[in-house]
């Protein structure tokens, strides 16, 4: 990299830290710290849903799984509008008007404490995951990039990012947000029109077409047969599919980092139309990053250049190579713009989560002042836990691409929370009791899954093992805890509130 490529970085930097201080000028109170202070419009609601959905997994992630196995994670990310229609019309105006500033707000008035502890605990261990997959995939560009030893570049992110979070709070995630979308747009721009204009390679396009012939715009698999749910190494279609679906449903209805961005809109509508919006912004931005990975496949096939050792690294490696003085600074830039927003928006989540649903219930009468200054401490301990992670998901060669292997991990983190929430949105029969018991049985099925599955990796061999794709694990469990709940709330009884109408979705709908 060259001088001038630093010093666009260094001002991308500065920036972030001018929007953080001048958002932090403007905090009075622990709600504009946590929630804005709900007064953002709907464009800018959107832009942070999509920096929060689109890290740095978008650009270097998306396209290192598209050069290894072609567009297989496309038809997944594409079901993101189906999903959204139903959150923009039904549950944002729900959450709006049931909760303060946590989803789990809502759990612990449905089922009690224990549902709140256990739906929020799962929340964040999914949240220091997916950050620790963000600052890895980060990390392996400035790395590629810049030389830099990988785990201290996965430190140096991790503390910018932490320090402009912990200072700026949510105005900060969602003004830096608007900066950092901006960039990484601009950034899919100028790589798509380098590969596609490729003039040392022969006519324009000719990456597409060897692309096209190598297979990496191919779907992936279609089949749907036995072989194809037990097989541990194929990921057929229908699984990613519905995994997917899965994973939004879970991250857009119960996931604070989401729904936390619901209410900072000034309007309910204003919070419906920044959800809607941000969907028809998303699946562009993820579409054309797939399409770069397929266009680098096709590149290093007609130059005859040896490429990454790595697939995750094809992107870094050719703005290293491929891009002037400048632009690779930019476009580094744009992938820690992509990282940052991501990592500041569930940084900012989390400790929305520790304080309101954790410290605020053993000590309720906190102080203002000392609720800011937990946001603040919660933030810094979320960011250590973070890089702890990104520093034991480095890759090693020959391994699958990091997002592939996140698809898998997300599915089983999840604890079947997505099937927890819908049977209190779904169902007034649904008691503590009922919902409890769902959990101890979907608990159980997780651990069996995770114990027995894999031939060759199995921790347990009980006769009985899991046999299918461990995909399925977080799947099945989702739908475990779900009827499970719903058939024993039936069968045994207990509490349910006495405002359970104003808690379940279509009787508070049916009553607004």
């Amino acid at each position: 990299m060259s001088s001038l490529d630093y010093v666009v970085i260094g001002i991308y930097m500065l920036a972030i830290a001018l929007i953080s201080y001048a958002a932090s000028r403007r905090q009075k109170t622990s709600a504009d710290y946590f929630i804005a202070g709900r007064s953002m419009p709907a464009w800018a609601v959107a832009m942070t849903l999509m920096a929060t959905i689109i890290g740095s997994g978008t650009i270097v992630g998306l396209p290192g799984s598209t050069f290894q196995k072609g567009m297989i994670l496309l038809l997944g990310n594409m079901t993101l509008p189906l999903v959204l229609i139903i959150v923009a019309k039904f549950i944002v105006p729900f959450y709006r008007n049931v909760v303060g500033m946590s989803a789990y707000e809502y759990i612990g008035q449905r089922f009690g404490l224990g549902g709140k502890f256990y739906a929020s605990f799962g929340f964040l261990a999914d949240r220091i995951f997916d950050l620790g997959v963000t600052l890895v995939t980060t990390a392996l560009a400035v790395h590629v990039m810049t030389g830099w030893e990988l785990s201290n570049v996965i430190l140096g992110i991790g503390l910018f990012t932490v320090v402009y979070t912990m200072a700026g709070g949510m105005q900060a995630v969602v003004w830096t947000s608007v900066v950092q979308g901006a960039i990484f747009v601009g950034a899919a721009i100028l790589i798509t029109a380098r590969l596609i204009f490729a003039t040392e390679l022969g006519d324009p396009g000719a990456v597409i077409g060897a692309a096209w012939e190598g297979g990496r715009f191919s779907l992936g698999d279609f089949t749907l047969s036995a072989e194809s749910l037990t097989d541990p190494a194929q990921k057929t279609q229908w699984l990613l599919i519905v995994a997917y679906m899965i994973n939004w449903g879970r991250r857009y209805i119960s996931d604070q980092h989401m729904v936390q961005r619901y209410l900072i809109a000034k309007t309910d509508r204003e919070a419906s139309r920044g959800a809607l919006w941000n969907a028809l912004m998303c699946v562009p931005v993820w579409t054309t990053f797939m399409f770069i990975g397929a266009c680098l496949w096709g590149y290093y096939q007609l130059s005859g250049e040896s490429g990454p050792d790595l697939a995750d690294n094809a992107v870094p490696y050719f703005i290293l190579n491929h891009m002037p003085a400048g632009i690779i600074g930019l476009i580094l830039a744009a992938i820690l713009a992509a990282s940052m927003s991501s990592i500041s928006a569930d940084l900012n989540s989390i400790a929305t989560v520790a304080t309101g649903d954790y410290l605020l219930h053993f000590l309720p009468n906190l102080p203002d002042k000392a609720k800011l200054l937990s946001g603040r401490f919660f933030v810094a301990l979320a960011g250590a836990f973070a890089v702890g992670t990104a520093l034991l998901l480095i890759p090693e060669k020959g391994l699958a691409s990091i997002m592939e292997r996140a698809v898998t991990i997300a599915a089983i983190l999840s604890g079947g929370t997505l099937g927890f929430f819908l049977l209190g949105f779904l169902t007034r029969t649904a008691t503590r009791t009922g919902a409890y018991i769902g959990i101890l049985a979907c608990l159980a099925f997780t651990a069996w899954g995770i114990l027995t599955t894999g031939a060759d990796q199995r921790i347990l061999d009980l006769g009985f093992n899991f046999n299918w794709n461990p995909i399925l694990i977080g799947i099945f469990g989702h739908l475990i805890l779900f009827f499970t709940g719903y058939l024993t709330s039936k069968l045994f009884g207990g509490y349910r509130p006495e405002n359970v109408d104003q808690l379940t979705f279509r009787r508070s709908k049916a009553h607004a």
